[in-house]
């Protein structure tokens, strides 16, 4: 306390002194023990009173001894159920936390790791993933500016996440302990395998396959993937103690439409310990996605061969040229390319009214606009006979689809008709038009929408000089061959606006996350807050249904289906306000990665000791671990000074003293008639 806060104090105690004094004494007609009972009282409570005015600081000084935190972090993966090491975490648990020894010298923290990190005592070993990444992670915000050393008892064998063995801090010493049959094993493993989710009709997607042998002598072994009891590709892999891995590319006939589950198996007559990791499930959904394109023109231009090699470079689209008078039935297109109409594309536009098929118009020197006015209603055309060359400029707010700046400024300009071009109803400009460099704040290259039917302008002639030149920017025609395919990509879909929106995979790896996202919108197209959105999910094999309620996130409902059993399932999403409804289907394929191995990854855990200046003990070595962390000097309990501040004021009892002397005090008056 300062010296002011000690003269105020004793100034307080000559106070509450004084004047206790003079009330019950100076002023008393008998100087009885009841008086001096309340003179005191009533000191207690004037000093009581002032002391909490003054609210002096109380200093406390005590000693406090750190310990180094000893962070043991334990496997609970379902991978240390797979190589029969249960029995033995548990043990060597139970030995580390429970030594006297290690628990005077460190302040042992237990934790688990599966895809999670957390801390617990107990563990299960059901984990359907393994990251060490996170154990670094979190670590590092737990034990902050602390010099620490970490136990990991754990096989080594990761499925997910980061490389573990260089996230860990170098200056926080690492010791694994290596969990799990050493024994080298005769073992052929299908290590990993990538294929896209997605194939086209009629098309052929490919496979890439990465094999893996673990043994000491040659053998001969067969790859085959097969879909249902169909063998679709077989093939022989050779492998030998100088040559373990192998990288196999094949290619398979996506020849049915929807998901198709394929299975690859590799086998040998060598008898292996774990088989499991022999087979790998996967699926693709195979999308009938083809698309005809009919380029309808009375003329010969060669933006008409521009845009069919533009559009062909897809393999799922078809261009068919055509006259206007040639087209018997609009049913054979998925979409129209009306390049330059006049009056001898009447019976087109007239057929089209019944058909509904997206157009894509594009107008030059040879178009007549007056036609055209009569034939759509998203332009009023006002034009001159009078030629005019038109420069693009890109909408970087356009956002129907990912559209890219390929280098339409630089772009030779298109050739129009001079006039004005108003747009009757809601349009989104790509490319707007300029003529030398000056705005017009008309549509170059714009796009509609109504009841469902979408539409594409293009006004100028001339596109295939813009092939030529990117690609003598690019040296190829990629880029303005993917700008088209976005055009026609946008054509080809119908997708009006649905009120229940819900995403979702056809097929689902099991242990791998299941989520099901859903939005629903309001009759204005307005994400619905309030909406009470639940999902039924039945096993088409067992037919057991169970319901769930999605929950609301960020501009979302998503429910978690984390568990399901591989198997076929099908779902209904619904909204139970309106009675919107959703239904598909989805699988569940069976795949536990934690399975795939037989032995530690020793020589991972290995490396990540030495990268922190640890060491790697085996599971028979947990003695050697805890004489290791015993005899490190590194690790010293540090006794701290801390000194703790107080007001009296936060003194919750000097105030209970208070009111106990003021209530006594009156009492006692009452009592004997002094009031």
């Amino acid at each position: 306390m300062t010296t002011n806060t000690i003269l105020l104090l004793v100034l307080s105690l000559v106070v509450a002194g004084g004047l206790s004094f003079f009330q019950y004494y100076y002023k008393a007609k008998s100087k009885s023990k009841l008086n001096l009972f309340l003179a005191f009282l009533r000191f207690l409570s004037i000093f009581g009173i002032l002391v909490l005015l003054i609210n002096p600081i109380i200093t406390k000084k005590s000693l406090e001894i750190i310990k180094t935190p000893l962070p043991i972090v334990v496997d609970n993966s379902s991978s240390i159920t797979a190589l029969n090491s249960k029995e033995k975490v548990i043990e060597l648990y139970k030995k580390l936390t429970s030594n006297k020894e290690l628990q005077d010298k460190y302040e042992i923290q237990s934790y688990q790791f599966d895809a999670d990190f957390k801390q617990s005592e107990e563990f299960d070993f059901k984990g359907t993933q393994t990251n060490l990444d996170e154990i670094a992670k979190n670590l590092k915000s737990i034990n902050k500016n602390v010099v620490f050393p970490t136990v990991i008892i754990t096989d080594g064998n990761q499925t997910t996440g980061n490389d573990y063995v260089y996230r860990f801090d170098p200056n926080n010493k690492v010791y694994p302990i290596i969990v799990g049959d050493t024994t080298t094993f005769l073992d052929l493993k299908i290590n990993q395998l990538n294929v896209n989710k997605y194939a086209f009709y009629k098309n052929k997607f490919p496979v890439e396959v990465f094999l893996q042998y673990s043994g000491t002598k040659n053998i001969n072994s067969d790859l085959s993937i097969s879909q249902g009891t169909t063998v679709l590709v077989k093939e022989k892999v050779s492998f030998s103690p100088s040559k373990k891995t192998a990288t196999l590319n094949i290619l398979l006939p996506a020849d049915k439409v929807g998901v198709q589950v394929f299975k690859a198996t590799i086998s040998s007559s060598e008898k292996e310990k774990n088989i499991y990791n022999n087979t790998k499930n996967f699926a693709v959904e195979v999308i009938d996605q083809k698309t005809t394109v009919a380029i309808v023109s009375a003329i010969n231009h060669p933006d008409i061969a521009a845009l069919k090699r533009s559009i062909e470079s897809n393999a799922q689209r078809k261009v068919v040229l055509v006259k206007p008078n040639e087209i018997k039935s609009l049913q054979d297109y998925n979409i129209l390319i009306l390049y330059q109409p006049t009056g001898a594309f009447k019976t087109v536009f007239d057929s089209n009214k019944a058909a509904g098929i997206n157009t894509f118009i594009i107008t030059g020197n040879n178009t007549d606009f007056n036609f055209l006015n009569q034939q759509q209603t998203s332009f009023s055309f006002r034009m001159s006979n009078q030629k005019e060359d038109y420069l693009a400029e890109f909408n970087s707010q356009f956002n129907l689809f990912a559209a890219e700046e390929i280098g339409f400024g630089n772009f030779p300009p298109l050739q129009n008709s001079f006039g004005t071009i108003i747009s009757n109803e809601n349009i989104s400009t790509l490319l707007s038009s300029k003529i030398r460099n000056v705005a017009t704040n008309a549509p170059l290259l714009a796009f509609t929408e109504s009841q469902g039917k979408r539409g594409a302008y293009l006004f100028g002639e001339n596109t295939w000089k813009w092939r030529m030149q990117s690609h003598i920017d690019n040296q190829s025609f990629a880029k303005y061959d993917v700008f088209i395919d976005k055009i026609i990509q946008y054509l080809a879909s119908n997708n009006t606006k649905k009120s229940l929106v819900v995403n979702h995979e056809s097929f689902y790896n099991s242990g791998d996350a299941l989520e099901i996202n859903a939005q629903y919108f309001n009759k204005n197209y307005e994400f619905d807050e309030k909406a009470n959105l639940t999902i039924s999910v039945t096993n088409t094999e067992t037919k057991q249904t169970k319901n769930y309620d999605l929950l609301k996130g960020n501009n979302s409902y998503s429910v978690n289906l984390d568990g399901l059993p591989a198997g076929k399932y099908s779902f209904s999403v619904k909204e139970l306000n309106s009675k919107t409804t959703y239904s598909s289907h989805f699988e569940v394929l069976d795949f536990d990665i934690e399975k795939q191995f037989i032995n530690p990854d020793v020589q991972k855990l290995q490396q990540l000791a030495l990268q922190t200046n640890g060491k790697a003990f085996f599971q028979d070595q947990s003695d050697a671990l805890i004489k290791t962390l015993l005899e490190n000097q590194e690790y010293k309990a540090i006794q701290k000074n801390v000194s703790t501040k107080t007001p009296l004021i936060d003194w919750i009892w000097l105030l209970i003293l208070i009111a106990i002397a003021l209530a006594t005090e009156w009492f006692v008056r009452k009592y004997n008639g002094l009031l």
